[in-house]
Parts: C-alpha cells; structure tokens; sequence
C-alpha cells in the first residue's frame, strides 16, 4: 500500500471528510500523522490504539494494536523510532478505514 492509500484509510478510519486539511484549535491545516506527531498522537486517541514496545531476537518492534483486538500492525524500529512508530499508527488506522471501506452498508 501507499503511503497516499495509507494516508486515505487512516483518515476514513477517523472520519475525516478532508483528507488533506483539517482544522485543529480553529486553524486549517495539512493532515499527516505520517510525518507528524500530534496528528499521529490524535489518531491514536481517536481510534483507541494501544501501543506496544518488544524486543525478538535482537530486533525492536513497535505494534499499533486497535482497542479490543489482539492483531495490530509491527513496525521494526530503525534509525528513527518515531517515524517507525507513526508509520504502525497509521498502518493499524488505514485497516480499520480499509475495512469500514468493505464493510457493507444498509439502506
């Protein structure tokens, strides 16, 4: 997946009509949990995701887990934990968006 199509499922996962601009504190603003923390910080809270820190074999691993559910998205930590960590937010986000996205809706 893309990092747009990534960026796309996050933002239906947290309803978001505009996936570019949101207004946060009454300012417009670009949307990026991607590259940003307190986007990745809001998406989080907005969608209940637990995160968890492990270590397997020498390798570190960051897991979004969405609230409730015991499969997340792993992310092996690099260089930059940070970026490595919003990327497993997202990535946990953008299946919950990409499943509401299959999810059949009643008329």
């Amino acid at each position: 997946m893309t990092d747009r199509e990534l960026l796309e499922y996050a933002a239906k996962a947290a309803g978001l009509d505009h996936l570019w601009v949101v207004e946060i504190d009454g300012i417009s603003q670009n949307w990026n949990p991607l590259a940003d923390d307190g986007d990745a910080l809001r998406l989080t809270v907005k969608l209940r995701l637990n995160l968890i820190f492990e270590e397997w074999d020498g390798v570190e691993y960051v897991c979004a887990i969405p609230h409730r559910s015991y499969q997340g998205q792993d992310e092996v930590i690099g260089d930059n934990e940070t970026a490595d960590t919003r990327r497993a937010i997202v990535r946990a986000a953008a299946e919950i968006g990409k499943a509401l996205t299959a999810t059949p809706t009643s008329d």
